[in-house]
């Protein structure tokens, strides 16, 4: 391939990614001025479980990068169509978070772009230049910047850094466990899933997508059944200590009758 139709595909993709941006842009916008409650926190997690949560949001973003980071360098090509897919999908939410305001920031969107995993996805061939090297430094600028946002939304907040000792538990678990069982990194991380839930230690699913949805699953009741504990504790405390407010009451209220009796 010639220059210039390598600078011609560098174009083409771009104008395709920046097009999806646009459009995904525009659709959570939407979701986000209707203020369906279905997307709304509040309504399924109490507000202590929420904090922690965002907590985890940023730590599992920065787990995400490193992942993407990882099938990049090691390239497994038998999950490679399923990589491509969750590299655009990646780089296309870190791009609508992204502020634009600034010149540093619109390149930093442009180096952003996986030209690689559109090459290959709208293409069906590889292309590996120099753009698409930058793309892995790209991504561990973005580690750094949820790292301060984790730390920020920590300290502003007043809350504690326990959780990071969480994620390095299950950071370090899942090297230990892809190396000693030579195993790709999903299959590293549905093993670990399963083994910090008290779910088991095998691989549940044959296809990618079932094993996706094998850890969507046991994280979902994981968080789940964290909060039925949180709610049912906090349910107990809030009826404990509204007898007791109500006993206080009716002491002030007779309190109050002897006060005015003997002032009369």
């Amino acid at each position: 391939m010639d220059l210039f139709s390598e600078i011609l595909l560098y174009v083409l993709e771009m104008v395709v990614f920046l097009l999806m941006m646009f459009i995904l842009g525009f659709v959570f916008k939407r979701l986000h001025v209707k203020e369906y409650k279905v997307f709304d926190l509040k309504e399924y997690f109490p507000e202590e479980e929420i904090h922690s949560l965002r907590q985890i949001s940023y730590l599992i973003m920065m787990g995400l990068l490193f992942m993407d980071i990882l099938y990049t360098v090691v390239f497994i090509s038998n999950d490679l169509y399923y990589f491509v897919i969750f590299d655009i999908l990646l780089s296309l939410y870190l791009a609508i978070k992204l502020d634009k305001s600034s010149w540093k920031n619109r390149i930093i969107l442009i180096l952003l772009i996986p030209y690689g995993s559109l090459t290959f996805f709208l293409f069906s061939n590889t292309l590996i230049g120099i753009v698409d090297l930058i793309h892995v430094p790209v991504l561990i600028y973005f580690i750094k910047v949820y790292y301060d946002k984790f730390r920020e939304y920590t300290s502003s907040n007043g809350l504690g850094i326990t959780i990071i000792l969480l994620f390095a538990i299950i950071f370090i678990s899942f090297f230990i466990t892809q190396f000693s069982e030579g195993v790709n990194p999903l299959n590293s991380l549905v093993m670990v899933s399963n083994a910090f839930t008290s779910n088991g230690y095998t691989v549940l699913g044959n296809s990618i997508p079932g094993k996706i949805d094998s850890i969507f699953l046991v994280w979902g009741g994981y968080l789940l059944s964290g909060v039925g504990t949180a709610t049912l504790a906090s349910g107990i405390l809030i009826n404990h200590y509204k007898s007791e407010i109500k006993e206080i009451n009716d002491k002030l209220d007779k309190l109050e009758e002897l006060i005015k009796e003997n002032n009369e």
